[in-house]
């Protein structure tokens, strides 16, 4: 075993062992500023695994507390988080899925074989309907992924009309199925991973079959579709410039997908048994979006310097080995302090990008990679993860505020380091939001925060820790291990904040 006994003592006791302070500045001035946009707290919702079907599926015969079919304690836990997006059927599934067969009475749905993903079959009891009401009853945007790579232009073009129009013969057949008003989709993506399992497409090739599948992707009844290309995977900026140059403006928004992953060859590391050493190279390559964002922004900006055409990462997170015991192919993982952490960091880098950032998409909501929630059974359990998407609720549709932090910076490869402190800030109706992020494992750190004209009289604060690195919450007595509480490590001074930032911690502080 390699976990990471030694660090016990110091995260319970929460010591601040360094002498030097950390010093942040906020500058709360500036009034125009980008808004950060809700959607950067998306979700993904593959049919992979168990995600969709024991996730937020069981159908409204289950034994399991349900809701027309969706989990009770699935839907609550997903309204507290205030989830702006949710993105479905796929990912690699998408360009695999035809959605007549999900629409119609669930005993006619035919059944086929999920070959992506473990060769499961499904029953199709989970299609346009169940997707589009549930997007519903979360308040959320439905974020559609088409199908390009096995799907022809007609079945694309009529599974638009079939969802957003008043009239026609695509809204009769809808309204026979029980649905007499049209949903309104805004976000609607044409194809998925086209460079891979959407279809092993050239740059090239893809930029014309994405202008002819586009065309007749129409706004029926008032709906406006946002047409979403399939965009790059990670270090590909030929695919962004080839798709720049040949595309252009008929899309209004570009996809980039990021996995904080070891490889995609061989052992991908445990999610739950890893090293120091390991924990710290997993958040450089996290960190190390920032520069993939930047390079393909620089070319967006040499070609669309109005920022007209929106960067997308629809797709990002922690990839690990499947857990033992588990379905190959199902890409169950548990969730740990560390994935928390990732996803903090992660957060911080997507806010500096608010100008052009508009939506990332985590991989997944439920039971696949870095979820929100794992289920078994008539059980749930909130991953530590939930817990910091929590923490950075306030941050959505916030205005975002320059910050400089003089923390130092621990180098983890060549090319990679980790800051001992982490920032961001945002204001929205008066207050101010600043959530920090100390990664380090062993040392707490204590921060000034000093602002431009803000004097601040209130603080609140929350907090998400745990007894190490490696803890998780899991089914039975060990359900809330990792959980937010309140911070009552700020105080304010005539001059701003001090906070005494505990090791391995994330905390968010409201500030009137």
């Amino acid at each position: 075993m390699k976990r990471i006994y030694t660090l016990l003592v110091a995260l319970i006791a929460c010591a601040v062992t360094t002498a030097q302070t950390v010093d942040v500045r906020i500058y709360d001035a500036a009034i125009d500023t980008p808004t950060i946009a809700p959607e950067i707290y998306g979700q993904f919702s593959e049919h992979l695994g168990t995600c969709i079907y024991g996730g937020l599926w069981v159908g409204p015969e289950s034994d399991i507390p349900n809701e027309d079919g969706y989990r009770t304690d699935v839907l609550e836990a997903l309204k507290a988080l205030q989830v702006p997006v949710m993105r479905w059927p796929g990912g690699c599934f998408a360009d695999d899925y035809h959605w007549r067969d999900g629409i119609g009475p669930k005993e006619s749905r035919p059944r086929m074989v999920n070959s992506n993903w473990g060769g499961t079959v499904e029953d199709n009891s989970f299609g346009t309907h169940e997707f589009l009401n549930l997007c519903e009853k979360l308040g959320c945007e439905p974020y559609i992924s088409g199908n390009v790579g096995s799907g022809s232009v007609e079945e694309m073009a009529k599974w638009v009309e079939y969802m957003t129009a008043d009239n026609g013969p695509m809204a009769e057949e809808r309204k026979r199925n029980g649905r007499e008003k049209p949903w309104r989709v805004k976000y609607f993506g044409i194809g998925n991973e086209s460079w891979g399992c959407g279809g092993s497409m050239r740059p090239e090739y893809y930029s014309d079959i994405y202008r002819r599948y586009a065309t007749y992707c129409r706004n029926f009844s008032g709906n406006q579709l946002y047409k979403i290309a399939s965009g790059a995977s990670d270090y590909d900026y030929n695919w962004t410039e080839v798709l720049l140059e040949n595309i252009g403006h008929r899309m209004d928004g570009i996809s980039l997908h990021y996995y904080t992953v070891k490889g995609w060859q061989g052992s991908k590391g445990s999610a739950l048994d890893f090293t120091t050493d390991e924990y710290y190279w997993t958040l450089g390559k996290a960190l190390e979006i920032e520069p993939v964002i930047r390079r393909h922004i620089a070319l967006m900006d040499a070609v669309d310097p109005e920022k007209r055409i929106d960067l997308l990462v629809d797709e990002w997170g922690t990839w690990f080995d499947e857990e033992p015991g588990t379905v190959r192919g199902h890409l169950y993982q548990q969730n740990t302090m560390r994935d928390a952490m990732v996803a903090a960091l992660s957060f911080n880098v997507f806010h500096r990008y608010a100008d052009r950032i508009k939506m990332a998409n985590i991989a997944q909501v439920a039971n696949v990679l870095q979820a929100m929630v794992l289920t078994r059974g008539q059980e749930m359990v909130l991953t530590p993860t939930y817990h910091a998407f929590y923490l950075y609720r306030p941050h959505q549709g916030a205005h975002y505020l320059e910050t400089t932090c003089s923390a130092a910076e621990r180098r983890v490869t060549e090319t990679r380091s980790v800051p001992e402190v982490s920032v961001t800030a945002s204001r929205k109706g008066g207050k101010i939001h600043l959530s920090l992020v100390n990664p380090e494992l062993e040392k707490g750190q204590k921060v000034s925060v000093k602002f431009e004209q803000l004097k601040p009289t209130k603080l609140s604060a929350m907090i998400l820790k745990a007894d190490a690195i490696d803890a998780y919450n899991d089914f039975g007595a060990h359900a809330d291990r990792v959980r937010v509480t309140k911070f009552e490590g700020a105080k304010l001074t005539k001059q701003g904040l001090e906070i005494e930032l505990p090791a391995a911690s994330i905390v968010t502080l409201e500030i009137e």
